[in-house]
C-alpha cells in the first residue's frame, strides 16, 4: 500500500481527531503476519498494517492509542513514559487510550512478555517521529535552524531561556500525518531522563480511592444483573430442566439456548433467586481423578518422539563418560490462576450492534469469540477493557463476555455477569499438570556429560537447558488433559526450572560440589552468570552457617530475554511438618530497566505467587468436579506465608528492555525445595511440595 493511498483511507479517521499532528506505526510484514494483522480488519475503517499510533491536539494532549492491556503490571505507567522519554514530555500530558476495539489498533493481546520489547519500542519510534515533526514546525515558525532549537516540557525554545512554543500552539491549525517504521531512530537507554526512572503509577490514586472502575463497576440505564446456571461436573449432558418457577418471578428473564441456561433479573438477589429456582437433571460420563493424575498424564501421551527443545551429541557417549549418574522424575499439579477480580463482562446491545465491556487479555480475540457466536461481522462488534484486576495468562478467553451477550439479548436490555468465585475455579482454564523424566551423568571434575529432559504435558517454555552441556536431548511430549489448561504465567517455565533446577542440586550433590560453584562450572551464559552471582552475594551465600532445621538454596534461570536467580532461607521440621520461607532473595536482568521501583513490585509479587505454587496450590478433581473450588480449601499465599523479600536488579542499559512481568516467578519453587533438602535431607520432587505440611 503506498503512502498516498493510505492518507486518503485515514482521512475520516484523522477529521474525528480535529487538527494537530498524528503519527503511525506501519508494522512490517513479517510483524503484521506474526500478529495477526495481515488477517484481520482493524477496527471498522483502517487499514490493518497500522499498529499503534499517538495525536497531539491543538490543547498539547498527546494521546496515544494501543490494543494492550492493563492488568496490573503497570503498562499504562511504562508506556506512557516511553512517549514522554522522546517527546521531552511531562507524563500528566499523555493519554493512553488502550484496550478498545474500535479506537485503537488490532493488537494479539497482552501475553508472552511482549508489552515492552515490541509496543514500548515502537511508541519509542512513534514518539520520537513526532518529535521531529514538531521541530520542523517550530524551525519553520522560528525562520531557524533544526539545530538550534531545544524541546523540553512539551515547549520547543530557540534555545535555553530563549522564546518557546508549545507542542498545542504549534499544532494549531495543522493536519499533517506522518509514517514511521523500524528504522525511525530512537534516543538511546543510556540518555533517558524519564523512561529508566521510578516514576509514580499514572493512576495509582484512581485505584487506592475506589474512583477506577473495573468491569464490575459499569452501570448502564435499564441494566439487569445476571447469573448462569452450570452443569453438575465437566462433560455433562442435560437430561431434564424445569424453568416455569425462575419465569414466573417478577422482572427475571430466563435464557435457554442449547445447554446455556441463565436467567437476567433487575438485582443480583432475585437473580441468584431465580437461579435457585431453576429444576435441573445432568448426566456426568466417568472421569479421571487428581488421584493417579501423573499415571494418567504418561499413559496418555501423545504418540511419537516428542517436539522441540535441542537434541545434540550423544546421551549414550555422555553417560558413558560420567563418573555419577542420576534418573529422576518431577511433577507438577493443576492450579488455579485465583485472579483478584474474577471474570466480569457487561453486555449491551443496539440494533445488531453489540458492547462488551469485559477484563480480557485479548480484547480482539474476545471481539472475535463474540462475532462468531452471534454470527456478526467484526465491525458490528465493540470489546472495551478497562484496566483490570490482574490476569496471570489466565484471561486470554471470553466465556463470560459471551454469556453476558446471550443474556442481555434475551432480555433486551444490558446486563451484567460476574461470575462468582466457585464459577471461576471450575469453568476458568487451568496451568498444565505434568510430568517432567530427567536423565543425566556429570565427570569426575563436576562437568555436566549428559542431559536428557522430557516434559509431559505442561509445556515447552524454558525446555531447553541454559547450561553448557555437550550432550543433550530436551523434549516436550503433549498429552490428554483431564481438565481444561491453557495459558498462566511464565507458562511451563515454572515447571521446566524446578525440575532442572532441583536436579542441579541433586548432580551437585552426587559430585560433592556446593550448588552455586557447581552451576558456575557448568555456565557460560554471562547474563545468567551475573544474576547468580548477584543473587548469592545479596543473599550472602558464602556466609551461611547450616543449623538443624534450617536450610537455604538457590536457583537460576531464564526465559522471555530476561535473567532470574533466587535464594531461599527455610525452617523446616520434619516432626511439626511446618515449612516456613524465612528470606528471599532474587536478582533480576531484563535489558535496561524501564521503572525500577515497579520492575521491583513485579519481581516481588512473583516470587510471592511463586511461593503458592511451590508450597501448597493444588486443583483436585474427581468424577468430572472439581473439589476444592473455594479459597477456603484452595490455599494461596496469605500474609503470614510472606518471607523478607529483597530484590537486586541489574540494569544493562546495552540491551534492549525485555518483558518483566513472568519470568520473575520461575527462581523461587527449586531455590525453596533445595533449601528444604538442605535443612531435612528430604528431596522433593512434586509441586506443591507441602500441601498438607512436610512428611518424611
Amino acid at each position: 500500500m503506498s503512502d498516498t493511498t493510505t492518507l486518503v483511507d485515514r482521512r475520516g479517521f484523522f477529521k474525528a481527531l480535529g487538527s494537530g499532528v498524528l503519527v503511525l506505526f506501519l508494522a512490517p510484514a513479517d510483524f503484521a503476519q506474526e500478529s495477526g494483522g495481515g488477517r484481520r480488519r482493524f477496527g471498522q475503517a483502517l487499514p490493518s498494517d497500522i499498529h499503534s499510533w499517538l495525536h497531539i491536539d491543538e490543547d498539547g494532549v498527546i494521546t496515544v492509542f494501543t490494543g494492550k492491556v492493563e492488568v496490573g503490571q503497570n503498562i499504562r505507567t511504562s508506556l506512557s513514559q516511553a512517549v514522554a522519554e522522546e517527546l521531552r514530555a511531562p507524563m500528566s500530558s499523555i493519554k493512553m487510550v488502550m484496550a478498545d476495539t474500535q479506537l485503537t489498533p488490532y493488537d494479539m493481546g497482552t501475553f508472552g512478555s511482549q508489552t515492552t520489547p515490541q509496543m514500548a519500542s515502537r511508541l519509542h519510534r512513534v514518539a520520537a517521529a513526532a518529535r521531529e515533526s514538531l521541530l520542523d514546525l517550530a524551525a519553520d515558525r522560528f525562520k531557524a535552524d533544526r539545530a538550534a532549537l531545544v524541546v523540553a516540557d512539551g515547549k520547543i525554545s530557540r534555545s535555553p531561556g530563549g522564546d518557546s512554543v508549545g507542542f498545542g500552539e504549534l499544532t494549531r491549525g495543522q493536519k499533517l500525518v506522518k509514517s514511521i517504521d523500524d528504522s525511525t531512530p530512537i534516543t538511546p537507554a543510556t540518555a533517558w531522563r524519564i523512561a529508566g526512572t521510578s516514576v509514580p503509577k499514572v493512576n495509582g490514586r484512581d485505584l487506592v480511592t475506589g474512583r477506577h472502575k473495573y468491569s464490575t463497576d459499569v452501570k448502564l440505564d435499564g441494566m439487569l444483573h445476571g447469573r448462569v446456571l452450570r452443569p453438575s461436573g465437566y462433560n455433562a449432558t442435560l437430561d431434564s430442566l424445569d424453568t416455569s418457577a425462575a419465569e414466573a418471578m417478577p422482572g427475571v428473564k430466563v435464557a435457554h439456548e442449547g445447554d446455556f441456561i441463565g436467567v437476567a433479573a433487575p438485582t443480583v438477589l432475585a437473580a441468584s433467586r431465580a437461579l435457585g429456582a431453576i429444576h435441573a437433571k445432568w448426566s456426568v460420563p466417568d472421569q479421571p481423578a487428581s488421584a493417579g493424575l501423573f499415571e494418567y498424564i504418561k499413559k496418555n501421551a501423545a504418540e511419537g518422539s516428542g517436539r522441540g527443545g535441542i537434541d545434540k551429541g550423544s546421551i549414550e557417549d555422555g553417560l558413558a563418560a560420567a563418573a555419577h549418574k542420576l534418573q529422576q522424575t518431577y511433577t507438577i499439579a493443576y492450579i488455579a490462576h485465583v485472579p483478584l477480580e474474577p471474570r466480569a463482562a457487561v453486555a449491551q446491545w443496539q440494533d445488531d450492534n453489540l458492547t462488551v465491556w469485559t477484563g480480557s487479555q485479548r480484547p480482539f480475540g474476545v471481539r472475535d469469540e463474540l462475532a462468531q457466536a452471534f454470527h456478526l461481522p467484526n465491525e458490528k462488534v465493540r470489546v472495551i477493557v478497562p484496566d483490570t484486576g490482574s490476569g496471570y495468562g489466565g484471561k486470554h478467553s471470553g466465556e463470560a463476555a459471551v454469556e453476558a451477550a446471550r443474556l442481555a439479548r434475551a432480555a433486551g436490555r444490558p446486563v451484567k455477569l460476574i461470575w462468582t468465585r466457585q464459577d471461576e475455579f471450575t469453568w476458568a482454564y487451568f496451568r498444565p499438570a505434568g510430568v517432567i523424566e530427567i536423565s543425566s551423568g556429570v565427570t569426575a571434575d563436576g562437568l555436566i556429560s549428559a542431559w536428557e529432559f522430557h516434559n509431559y504435558l505442561s509445556g515447552a517454555s524454558a525446555l531447553g537447558t541454559p547450561y553448557k552441556i555437550a550432550n543433550q536431548k530436551c523434549q516436550f511430549h503433549g498429552a490428554k488433559s483431564p481438565l481444561k489448561v491453557g495459558s498462566y504465567r511464565a507458562l511451563a517455565a515454572t515447571a521446566n526450572n524446578f525440575a532442572r533446577e532441583s536436579h542441579m542440586d541433586e548432580l551437585a550433590l552426587a559430585a560433592k560440589i556446593d550448588p552455586l560453584e557447581f552451576r558456575l562450572k557448568n555456565l557460560d551464559n554471562d547474563r545468567l552468570r551475573a544474576v547468580l552471582q548477584a543473587a548469592a552475594d545479596a543473599f550472602g551465600w558464602d556466609r551461611q552457617k547450616a543449623a538443624p532445621a534450617h536450610g537455604f538454596g538457590l536457583a537460576c534461570g531464564t526465559e522471555k530475554g530476561s535473567f532470574v536467580a533466587s535464594c531461599a532461607e527455610v525452617s523446616a521440621d520434619v516432626s511439626s511438618g511446618e515449612v516456613k520461607v524465612m528470606r528471599a532473595v532474587s536478582a533480576f536482568e531484563c535489558g535496561a530497566v524501564v521503572n525500577p521501583n515497579h520492575l521491583k513490585n513485579q519481581i516481588e509479587g512473583a516470587m510471592i505467587m511463586g511461593l503458592g505454587g511451590a508450597l501448597f496450590e493444588s486443583i483436585e478433581f474427581a468424577h468430572g468436579r472439581i473439589t476444592n473450588p473455594r479459597l477456603s480449601d484452595y490455599r494461596v499465599p496469605r500474609f503470614e506465608d510472606a518471607p523478607k523479600l529483597e530484590v537486586v536488579l541489574i540494569d544493562r542499559k546495552d540491551i534492549p528492555s525485555a518483558g518483566a512481568g513472568e519470568n520473575g516467578i520461575i527462581g523461587i519453587a527449586p531455590a525453596v525445595a533445595n533449601a528444604i533438602c538442605h535443612a531435612t535431607g528430604l528431596r522433593l520432587r512434586s509441586m506443591p511440595m507441602v500441601p498438607d505440611g512436610l512428611k518424611a
